[in-house]
Order: C-alpha cells, then sequence, then structure tokens
C-alpha cells in the first residue's frame, strides 16, 4: 500500500496528554508532524479526575511551561478551581491544583492543535510499525495505509490491548466509551520489548442534583488577594474565571462491610486482573483491606464542569459490580440518594519496560522510535505530558544530530522523573512526589522559569518575549537583595511596634535583608518599616513573584548553599562518562548482579550506574578505576 502513504518528520501515535505535548513540540520546532488518534473527540480527555497538579506534579506543570509546552496553559485557561495545597509549610512542597473544566480543557486542547501550521491530525489506529535494520520508518493504519517518517513517538496511554473491568464482567477497551489499541503490543513483543500488564482505574461519577450538600464538608479555592491568582503559567495576562467549591464526605462502618461483603465479586481479588495497580492511588477495596485499622477515609466530590451536573468521587475509584457500586456511594453522608451516571471500573493494559529507553526516552532497540506517557509506565496526567515534551523535543534533535535536551535530576522533576524510569526496575505504575527528589529545595514550583527557560529558549520553544520577562525578573531578585543590604531598620519606637505585633523584637538596628531571614517576616512588614522595593515593572503578578522568590533565597540560603554542594559533588560522577564499548562481561572484579544489570540498562555515567537497583557502590568504585586507566592508556 506504499503509494498511498504519506510522508512526514514525525509522527505521534495517540493524542492524550503526552501526544498534545509530543506533537505540538515537534511542529513547533519546525518538524513536519502526524498526530493519530483513535477518536478525535477525545484530544486532551480526562478520563480520570479533570484536575491539573498537586504535590509534586504542579512542579513538572510549572517544568513543562518554563521549556515551552502548553499543558500549564491549558490549566490556566479551562480551571474550576485553583488551590494551593501544603500552603502552610516550606517552599519545597507547597503545590498549586487546578480543578478543570473537562469539555473545555478538550476543547482548548483541541484549539491548540488545529491552529498549529506544521501538524496534521488524523482519527485512526495504527496497528502495526514499519521497521528496517533496526531503524523506524514509519506506521500503518486498521486500513492498511502507510505513514512515513523517520521518527515516531508512540503516546498511547492505556489503550494498548486495554481490558476495562466492573465485577466479574470485562470487555475491551482503553477507557470506558472508547476502543481498545491492538495490534502493536504484539508489534513491540515481536521486535523484542518487555511488554507487560499494569493497572489503573477511576471511580463513579454521580449526577450533583441529587446530593444533599448540607451534609458535606466545603471546601473552597484559594483566598484571591488583590485579584491576583495563582496560576500555573508564568506568562502573563492568565483569564480570571468564577471558582467552584469541592465538598468531603467520607466513608463508614457500613461502607466498609459493603465493600468486605463484595470481595469475592473483586476481578482484583479473584485474580482476573493481573496487572500491578498504582500504590499510591489505590482502589477503595484495596484501601478498606490493607489499611483495616483507618475507620474511615476521605472522599472529594469535585465538579466535572461549570455546564454539566456530573461530578467525581475523588478517592472512591472501585472494581466492584454496579449493585454493591450503588450501595457503597449511597452510604456516604450527603449521597444518600445519589443517582450514578457513569460506573467506577478498571482498566488493564500493555506497557514496555522503561529500561528499554535511553535519557532521551528514544528506545535502545530500534532508532528513532521514542515512548512517552502511560506506555512507559507512569501514571498521571503531568508525568506524560513532561514525556510527551521532552520526546517532542528529542525527536528534532535526534533528526538534527544534536545532543538531547539536558534535564537532569539536580535540575527538574522531569529530569528525577526520566532518571528514575531508565535505572530503576519499576513494575507498577510511577507516580511523581516530591520524596522522589533529593534536591527539592531547589527545584520548587515556583522557580521553574529560572531553573529551565533558559533550556527551552536554547531548544527553541520558548517566545523571546517570555525569556526577556525572565531575565528582567533574575536580575530584579539581584538587585532586591543588593537594595535589601542597603536598607537599614533602626531599632526605634515606631520599629518596635511595628514588630511587637509579629512577635518580633529589635534590640540594635539592622539591614532589611538579615531581618528578612526571619521566619515570621515578610515583605508585606518590612514596607510597613519603610522599605520600597521600587520594582521596575507594572506587571503586578510579576512583582509578587520578584518579592516572594527574594524572600524564600534569602530565607532558606543555608540549606539551598548545602544542596548546590550536594549536587555538586554529585555532577562530579555525572561527568565521568562510560565508554560505549565497554564489555561488563570481562570485567571479574564486578559481581554477577551489577553486571547483569550494567549489561541490561548501559548507563552513560558513573553517577547514572551509581543509581541503578542492584548496582553496589563498590562496583561504581572498580568502574572509575577502569576508567581511568583506560584513559591514562589512551594518553
Amino acid at each position: 500500500m506504499s503509494d498511498f502513504g504519506f510522508k512526514f518528520d514525525c509522527i505521534v501515535v495517540g493524542a492524550g496528554h503526552a501526544g498534545i505535548e509530543a506533537s505540538i513540540s515537534a511542529s513547533r520546532l519546525g518538524l513536519k508532524t502526524l498526530l493519530t488518534t483513535l477518536d478525535i473527540d477525545n484530544i486532551g480527555l480526562m478520563p480520570c479526575n479533570p484536575a491539573i497538579g498537586g504535590p509534586a506534579k504542579s512542579n513538572l506543570v510549572r517544568e513543562i511551561d518554563a521549556l515551552g509546552g502548553v499543558m500549564a496553559e491549558l490549566a490556566d485557561s479551562t480551571y474550576l478551581q485553583l488551590k494551593t495545597l501544603n500552603s502552610s509549610k516550606g517552599p519545597a512542597v507547597r503545590a498549586l491544583r487546578a480543578q478543570s473544566d473537562k469539555k473545555e480543557y478538550r476543547a482548548a486542547a483541541r484549539k491548540y492543535i488545529e491552529n498549529e501550521p506544521n501538524l496534521i491530525l488524523k482519527q485512526t489506529q495504527i496497528v502495526d510499525l514499519i521497521v528496517e535494520n533496526d531503524t523506524i520508518k514509519g506506521v500503518v493504519d486498521e486500513l492498511g495505509i502507510e505513514y512515513f517518517a523517520p521518527v515516531v513517538i508512540l503516546t498511547t496511554g492505556t489503550s494498548l490491548e486495554g481490558r476495562i473491568f466492573v465485577g466479574l464482567k470485562h470487555f475491551q477497551a482503553g477507557r470506558l466509551g472508547e476502543r481498545s489499541a491492538i495490534g502493536l503490543s504484539q508489534k513491540l513483543r515481536d521486535l523484542g520489548f518487555n511488554v507487560r500488564k499494569l493497572k489503573t482505574g477511576t471511580p463513579a461519577r454521580i449526577d450533583g442534583r441529587t446530593i444533599d450538600y448540607s451534609k458535606l464538608e466545603l471546601h473552597p479555592g484559594d483566598e484571591v488577594i488583590d485579584n491576583m491568582p495563582r496560576f500555573f503559567s508564568f506568562k502573563p495576562n492568565r483569564p480570571i474565571r468564577k471558582q467552584y467549591p469541592c465538598y468531603l464526605t467520607k466513608t463508614n462502618e457500613k461502607t466498609h462491610e459493603i465493600i468486605k461483603a463484595n470481595l469475592d465479586y473483586s476481578p482484583l481479588y479473584r485474580g482476573l486482573i493481573t496487572g500491578v495497580g498504582p500504590r499510591y492511588c489505590p482502589s477503595i477495596e484495596d484501601k478498606v483491606i490493607r489499611f483495616a485499622h483507618n475507620p474511615s477515609h476521605h472522599i472529594f466530590i469535585e465538579p466535572e464542569g461549570k455546564d454539566t451536573y456530573e461530578v467525581y468521587i475523588q478517592g472512591f475509584s472501585t472494581s466492584l459490580p454496579i449493585e454493591a457500586q450503588f450501595k457503597m456511594i449511597r452510604s456516604l453522608p450527603g449521597l444518600e440518594n445519589a443517582s450514578m451516571i457513569k460506573p467506577a471500573y478498571a482498566v488493564e493494559y500493555d506497557s514496555v519496560c522503561a529500561l528499554e529507553l535511553d535519557n532521551g526516552l528514544m528506545t535502545k532497540k530500534i532508532k528513532g522510535l521514542f515512548l512517552a506517557g502511560q506506555i512507559n509506565g507512569t501514571s498521571g496526567y503531568e508525568e506524560a505530558a513532561a514525556q510527551g515534551l521532552v520526546s517532542g523535543i528529542n525527536a528534532k534533535n535526534y533528526l538534527d544530530n544534536k545532543e538531547y535536551i539536558e534535564l537532569t535530576r539536580s535540575n527538574s522533576y522531569i529530569g528525577t522523573l526520566i532518571d528514575d524510569l531508565i535505572t530503576k526496575d519499576i513494575d507498577e505504575p510511577y507516580r511523581m512526589l516530591t520524596s522522589r527528589s533529593e534536591y527539592r529545595l531547589i527545584l520548587r514550583q515556583d522557580n521553574a522559569d529560572l531553573r529551565l527557560m533558559e533550556l527551552g529558549y536554547k531548544q527553541g520553544l520558548v517566545k523571546e518575549e517570555d525569556i526577556q520577562r525572565k531575565r528582567f525578573k533574575e536580575a530584579e531578585i539581584e538587585r532586591q537583595f543588593n537594595k535589601l543590604r542597603d536598607f537599614k531598620i533602626s531599632a526605634n519606637e515606631k520599629n518596635k511596634e511595628i514588630l511587637a505585633k509579629y512577635n518580633e523584637n529589635l534590640e540594635l538596628g539592622i539591614n532589611a535583608f538579615e531581618i528578612l531571614k526571619r521566619p515570621n517576616l515578610n515583605y508585606k512588614i518590612l514596607k510597613e518599616l519603610g522599605f520600597k522595593s521600587n520594582i521596575l515593572t507594572d506587571d503586578n503578578y510579576l512583582i509578587r513573584d520578584i518579592e516572594e522568590q527574594t524572600e524564600i533565597l534569602i530565607k532558606y540560603d543555608g540549606y539551598i548553599k548545602r544542596q548546590i554542594e550536594q549536587i555538586n559533588n554529585q555532577e562530579k560522577m555525572e561527568n565521568i562518562k562510560i565508554p560505549e564499548n565497554i564489555d561488563y562481561s570481562s570485567i571479574k572484579q564486578i559481581s554477577t548482579e551489577s553486571k547483569e544489570k550494567l549489561i541490561k540498562i548501559k548507563p552513560k555515567t558513573l553517577g547514572q550506574a551509581l543509581r541503578i537497583g542492584g548496582v553496589k557502590p563498590a562496583d561504581v568504585s572498580v568502574l572509575m578505576v577502569l576508567i581511568e586507566q583506560h584513559k591514562a592508556l589512551k594518553k
């Protein structure tokens, strides 16, 4: 069928959150890109919770924005509620979360795609890959039509051989109402990839008109100060929208009794589902059994859109039969008369072991074939989008014979995510957590632009006005440091009275830089003491960001310096390259287990080798000696 084929620079298979970022970034970098999807009306679909952000995930979204991706803009333009989580804690764990209008998000994502001049959209199912000499050449769809490209990015989500379970009933589908993708899994197996089953799930959706909200605990969004909400994107002029509340209810003894009575009808407990589910987002039946000492579990009632009465029951994911689901839902306070619109279900799907990938997300076996999103064993829209963006950027770099974008554990959560995937043999859906980063005090959500925007600009995705705004911000923070050091606060009675309101005292005069180190004090109080920041812009959002960034850098100066020192020590190992032609099997001083891991993963540096599960530090020391000997012999 080659006479009917089409030629592109890049083909992206799947139009979920990974596919959106991959196709838009590749097309904006000048690649003629084809984006294929099973259903053109489900671009950017949120099949689970219609929300973006949260702990660690907000860091990913901000980093995507700093690198020139679109998820932050989509979330900002379609939110129903914006809320900062962990606001009373330190800046390393603060996290913005947006409850999104699911329908509007899909529409906005499709509009972005359709407005890209280099991007062509097609509804079709890709069933085969064209591979010659271990190099990708294109794909074949279900009608036998061939599409050719030197780069293919698979972002198939939960569609690969997807099977949905509701009780003991099951059927093929990637998501409820959407067909399963058949063919690609077998092709990947034929090519020698390690394909394995994973499992995820989603709760029921219910009719909000049938809920008694008077019995629920109200959870509003952030208080908006000076008409300035917190947004994901660093770009100016974000839209200000009406916010909608979420609500809280709790499971109880009756709920748990219903669940326990129906475990015989659980496909998970009956062994029908063999795939491993996400540890950090378990089903409600899993919670009840694993945490039997807990008398109740929090269940959040969240809106799915401003023009629909459909609501989401967060924390109530299950694969139990519909009859049991009805009883479980109606056992919850406020939901005694609730009507179910869509049932909860589990979905089992195929994924590829991410050890098959290099640090650019290209497969080691097939040149030009990239994988991004849930196919790599991750869970979450944000993790998928981050991988999609990286794969789109690196598709261009691969074709131009350039180095991959430099995302590492020390400069980004995205770098941490990718490094974890390609060095750790993860056997469950991977979710990004702040605890996964050893440098989380430096990799905060508030400074993603300062960390990564120059990198995005160098790659060609960040616009000139955005990089200039970032550079102004950086220079202004430095100027604030100098102004604060120069501004003296005398120990007069007026200043003592002001500070006493905040349980602070002042025995001797001090400069504003030193006094800002105190935990209870901030820029607002400094201004009461007479300090004027005089930031040279009329953009109030930018002024707020500069003042907050300055304050964080001053308050946490000692901790930040220690983390920078850790990074510098680790980078010594990262800078020692391992020769590509090294024969691990011939090194007698290395343990057998380490040899197997090193041969399987093929680390690029000693730092990466040290992070591989099962590789001993002593074996890495042996490698270091051998590499130094090799360098000496070459000289």
